[in-house]
């Protein structure tokens, strides 16, 4: 079976409609792709943050992966922050 290429654009359409919504089958169905294929977008996002992949080169990946690291860092500084000032609230 050929694979088909779907653009990002698309599979982001596919995945705010089906969070929207809140059954990706019945979503998958409107657009006439499989319903693993609507699931494993929504993992992709989930896990990513899009569903755009990940670039496969080191050149193009290092960046991509120093500023999630720093995004994650930041929040997870905010997150203790945030338990800090309810703890001393309690």
């Amino acid at each position: 079976m050929k694979h088909k290429k779907y653009s990002d654009e698309f599979k982001q359409q596919v995945v705010d409609e089906c969070r929207e919504v809140g059954n990706a089958s019945l979503v998958a169905r409107c657009y006439q792709v499989s319903k693993h294929t609507a699931y494993s977008w929504l993992r992709k996002a989930r896990e990513n943050g899009s569903v755009k992949s990940l670039p496969q080169s080191k050149e193009e990946k290092y960046p991509t992966v120093v500023d999630r690291l720093e995004k994650l860092s930041e929040e997870n500084d905010m997150l203790k922050k945030l338990l800090a000032e309810k703890e001393l609230v309690d």
